[in-house]
């Protein structure tokens, strides 16, 4: 018996059927090649995550007219011969190359410097504190002598030490482990990790009064930078918030990642200022604050549809791209005339914001139907570029306002190379301390005062204040 054949009408359905499943497989394999795509170039995940197959490094501003390298009148940190050494040693010619006669008498022709840096033997010094009791031979009272501050145990560490400590363990990022370690091998010290632990709970203990106060100074500034980002704490994803204004910063975490944890932060709340922040939206519901955001993700943002484009098709994203970057040209411009925007090229930036602001409702137009993922992504991204030009272009106006948030990035970078280099946190607590810590070095290195001798300053009982720097 001869097979039915199919009517035109059913050749026709099931024609339009898989064209339509044609169609749905292109989009999702756009969707899966934007994603496999991603990399610290055109999203926001970090250079670390790149891995072997990482892409070259390419700028997404403008080539500055400076060569590479160290610029003129960077002073540089070359070693260098000092006038007074620690000691001298003099090499005497034993005899005479020519004769072999003595030289003992000869005539001095010149001398030749050559000089070694080095560390002499290291070992910790033990200092014994006797705290003498005499008994009055009038009343016969017992009167006994008083230690220094912070002495007040059998055996313990020194403030130098036990600065040396939080140094490697919070300023390197070495785990307890590599710390003792490090500590035994370098000054014959054994210290173990719970030791480690303790002497940085001890140092994040007296940083109450520094914290109050920074938080008090970020949150009265005229301008300040937030972000947050991921930390592993107890085997949980934890957050870490941080917030920088000039010369001080803070560093949180808590458990989450939206308003809940910047309010148990403590700046965002009271904070009247310029907020400059990425676009996440729970940074909007602060609407006490007027809000600039960071045009470094813009960048990003528009690379990655740009990468999305067939090649040698025109991308409403370059157009936009382009024109921001010639905007951040011209306050460059200014702001390096006198620090101001007084001598911008106001007609050039005209035009550059309009040709933004046309590229961005040609992208709109271009995706308004938002047939699969990405385009409905793209669409969402251009709607911004509109909604928002004001908080996106906010640094065109006004000189305080930087292009991106950089402040803040610095400051999260910090937390993740912790993680990268000695995995996450195994308790909360831990996590706080550490967090308070880096807040207390950050501020104090913006503030000129070197690692070592704020460290030495917190292990001694009397931390580093900005208002006494």
């Amino acid at each position: 018996m001869a097979a039915e054949v199919p009517s035109y009408e059913q050749l026709a359905v099931e024609n339009a059927e898989l064209r339509a499943m044609v169609e749905a497989l292109r989009a999702e394999v756009a969707e899966l090649r934007a994603r496999l795509g991603q990399n610290s170039k055109n999203s926001s995940k970090p250079p670390s995550s790149d891995g072997l197959a990482r892409p070259a490094p390419k700028s997404l501003r403008r080539r500055g007219g400076r060569r590479p390298g160290g610029q003129n009148g960077h002073p540089g940190s070359t070693l260098a011969q000092v006038r007074d050494p620690d000691a001298v040693v003099r090499h005497e010619p034993s005899a005479c190359a020519g004769c072999g006669g003595g030289l003992a008498a000869a005539v001095e022709m010149g001398v030749q410097r050559r000089q070694v840096f080095d560390l002499p033997p290291i070992r910790v010094q033990v200092t014994e504190h006797q705290i003498v009791a005499r008994r009055c031979q009038c009343c016969g009272a017992t009167t006994s002598g008083t230690g220094p501050d912070g002495v007040d145990a059998p055996v313990q560490y020194g403030p130098r030490i036990a600065a040396v400590i939080v140094y490697l363990y919070v300023g390197q990022f070495l785990s307890k482990k590599r710390t003792a370690q490090a500590l035994a091998e370098l000054f014959g010290t054994p210290v173990c990790g719970g030791t480690v632990a303790a002497v940085a709970a001890r140092a994040a203990g007296g940083l109450e009064a520094f914290t109050t106060l920074v938080r008090d100074r970020i949150a009265a500034a005229e301008v300040a930078h937030f972000d947050e980002t991921g930390l592993r704490v107890e085997g949980k994803l934890r957050w870490v918030h941080s917030a920088s204004a000039g010369r001080y910063s803070l560093i949180t975490v808590h458990d989450r990642r939206g308003v809940v944890g910047m309010d148990a932060a403590g700046v965002l709340p009271g904070f009247t200022g310029i907020a400059v922040h990425d676009a996440w939206a729970p940074y909007d519901t602060y609407d006490q604050a007027t809000h600039a955001l960071c045009n470094a993700h813009l960048l990003r943002e528009l690379q990655a549809v740009l990468d999305a484009t067939p090649d040698g098709q025109w991308c409403w994203a370059a157009q936009a791209a382009e024109a921001l970057r010639e905007m951040k040209d011209l306050t460059d411009a200014a702001l390096a005339d006198d620090g101001t925007l007084a001598t911008l090229d106001a007609a050039r930036l005209s035009r550059a914001r309009h040709v933004f602001l046309s590229a961005a409702l040609i992208g709109a137009t271009d995706t308004k139907t938002r047939d699969t993922k990405l385009m409905a992504k793209h669409h969402a991204l251009t709607r911004r570029l509109i909604d928002r030009q004001h908080d996106y272009l906010r640094f065109t106006g006004d000189p305080r306002v930087p292009f991106d948030n950089n402040a803040a990035e610095r400051e999260i970078r910090m937390i993740k190379l912790r993680q990268k280099v000695s995995g996450c946190l195994r308790t909360v607590t831990g996590a706080e301390q550490f967090c308070a810590i880096r807040s207390y070095l950050a501020t104090a290195a913006k503030h000129g005062i070197h690692f070592f001798e704020s460290l030495v300053a917190l292990t001694a009982g009397s931390a580093w204040l900005p208002e006494t720097a």
